[in-house]
C-alpha cells in the first residue's frame, strides 16, 4: 500500500454505506433499471456486529415491495427469543389431544410489584391479523448479510472510506474520494463489538488519515449518503455552514447498561424472577408506575430477558452523564447500575439480580441523536451533551424543512 490515487471510476449512482438502508437504496434503484450502482463501506470486512433490528409490519411490508425474496429469507432468519417458531400442524394436532394449547408469547410491561401494566404480542400471526403483515426480530448482520446477497458481489466494496464529496460542476459529476488502508478507525458511537476494547470507543479526528492508504476516486450522477449517525458526508457538507451544530451525533443524555448473560443465578432466585416478573413471558420491562410519564426522565426502566435455554440477562436504561460511562466496563459498570436501582426503589430482587451480573458480559450503549432542529421541543435530560453554539432562534438543516 502507498499513497496516493489508484484509480478512477464512474458510476450513474454511487451509495455510501452498505448498511441496511443503503443497501436496500442499491437493490430497489437495481430493481428499477438503474444497473450501474456501486455501493462502499468504510468497514474492512462484512462480520457479525450490530444489535436486534425490528421489523413491523410497515417495515416488512417495505421489504415485500422492495425484493421478495430478501423477503422471505428474513423471514426465516430471526431471533428465537422475539420471535416464537410456529408449530408444524402435525405438532399442533398432537398437542391438542395431549394438553390445551399454549398461550401465546407475549412482551409485558410490569411495575416495580411485578403487577401488569400492558402487553402486546409476539406472535408473527397475531401481528399479520391486525395489521396484513407481521413482525420480525433479526440481527442487524443477518439483515445487512440477505440484502447485500441481492446484489452482485463486485457491487458492494468494503475498505472505502469516504474522505471527500466535491460537486463538480464542470463535468456534471459528483467526485467521491475514499481511501483504503490497513488500520481500522474506531466510530466513537457503534458500541456493536464484543471485541472492542473501551479505548477503541474514544473519538477520532476524522480528518486524520493512516500513512498507508490508497485512494480511488468514483464519479456519480448521483450520490446517496447512508453512512449512518457519525456520517462523513453529513460533516463535509455541514462545515463551515449555518448547520455545522448538525454535523456530528450529539449525546442524548440516556444510556444502557447490560449483561447479556449472567451465568451464576440461585435458584431461589430464579423461582422469584420467574414468579413475580417472567411469568412465562420471554421478555419484561419493569418501571415505576407511580410516576407519571413526564416526569419518567430521569426514572431508569429495566428489560429482564430470558433466552429458550434458561440464562437470564437484562438491559437498564437511564439518563446519566458521559463521562461516567467513559471508560466504563464490568465491575465498574455493576457499580455504576446498582445506585440507580437503589435510588429509584427497585426491589431487591433485580438489585441482587444486577449485583450477580457476569463481568465479561457487561456492556455499556450511550444513546447519541441527530436533532431536527436546535430548538426542539423533544425534552431531553440534563445529562444530554447538546451543542447551541451560534444558537440564535430556531434553525433546521435542509432535511428536516416542511417537517
Amino acid at each position: 500500500m502507498h499513497n496516493g490515487f489508484a484509480f478512477m471510476e464512474s458510476y450513474d449512482v454511487v451509495v455510501i454505506g452498505a448498511g441496511p438502508i443503503g443497501l436496500a437504496t442499491a437493490i430497489g434503484l437495481r430493481k428499477r433499471g438503474i444497473e450501474n450502482v456501486l455501493v462502499v463501506d468504510r468497514t474492512r470486512a462484512f462480520r457479525q456486529v450490530g444489535q436486534t433490528v425490528d421489523l413491523l409490519p410497515n417495515g416488512l411490508r417495505s421489504l415485500k415491495y422492495l425484493d421478495s425474496q430478501a423477503y422471505e429469507q428474513i423471514k426465516e432468519v430471526g431471533i428465537g427469543l422475539l420471535n416464537p417458531k410456529p408449530p408444524s400442524e402435525e405438532a399442533v394436532r398432537t398437542a391438542t389431544r395431549t394438553q390445551p394449547p399454549k398461550a401465546t408469547p407475549e412482551w409485558v410491561q410490569k411495575n416495580l410489584r411485578g403487577e401488569r401494566i400492558s402487553s402486546f404480542s409476539l406472535s408473527y400471526d397475531d401481528w399479520f391479523k391486525e395489521y396484513g403483515e407481521g413482525r420480525k426480530s433479526i440481527s442487524w448482520y443477518n439483515l445487512q448479510t440477505a440484502l447485500r446477497q441481492q446484489l452482485p458481489q463486485e457491487r458492494v466494496r468494503p475498505n472505502h472510506r469516504c474522505v471527500s464529496v466535491v460537486d463538480e460542476l464542470e463535468t456534471g459529476y459528483v467526485r467521491v474520494d475514499c481511501v483504503s488502508n490497513t488500520i481500522a478507525e474506531a466510530n466513537p458511537y457503534a458500541y456493536w463489538s464484543e471485541e472492542q476494547k473501551p479505548e477503541e470507543n474514544q473519538p477520532q479526528n476524522l480528518e486524520t488519515i493512516s500513512q498507508e492508504f490508497e485512494t480511488t476516486v468514483f464519479r456519480a450522477k448521483l450520490v446517496v449518503a447512508a453512512d449512518g449517525i457519525n456520517s462523513t458526508v453529513r460533516q463535509i457538507l455541514y462545515k463551515d455552514t449555518p448547520y455545522s451544530a448538525f454535523a456530528k451525533p450529539e449525546y442524548s443524555g440516556f444510556a444502557a447498561i447490560m449483561c447479556n448473560q449472567i451465568l451464576d443465578i440461585p435458584d431461589s432466585l430464579k423461582s422469584a424472577l420467574e414468579e413475580i416478573f417472567f411469568q412465562g413471558a420471554p421478555v419484561v420491562t419493569i418501571r415505576n408506575d407511580e410516576i407519571s410519564e413526564g416526569s419518567l426522565m430521569g426514572v431508569p426502566r429495566m428489560l429482564l430477558f430470558q433466552r429458550p435455554n434458561g440464562p437470564v440477562g437484562y438491559v437498564i436504561h437511564h439518563a446519566l452523564p458521559l463521562d461516567i460511562l467513559q471508560g466504563k466496563f464490568g465491575i465498574s459498570l455493576i457499580d455504576v447500575a446498582l445506585p440507580a436501582l437503589e435510588k429509584a426503589g427497585f426491589p431487591d430482587v433485580l438489585k441482587q439480580l444486577v449485583s450477580l451480573s457476569t463481568p465479561a458480559n457487561m456492556q455499556q450503549r450511550p444513546y447519541y441523536i441527530h436533532r431536527a432542529s436546535i430548538a426542539d421541543s423533544l425534552q431531553l435530560p440534563s445529562t444530554a451533551s447538546l451543542d447551541t453554539k451560534d444558537n440564535l432562534g430556531k434553525i433546521q438543516p435542509p432535511w428536516s424543512s416542511g417537517r
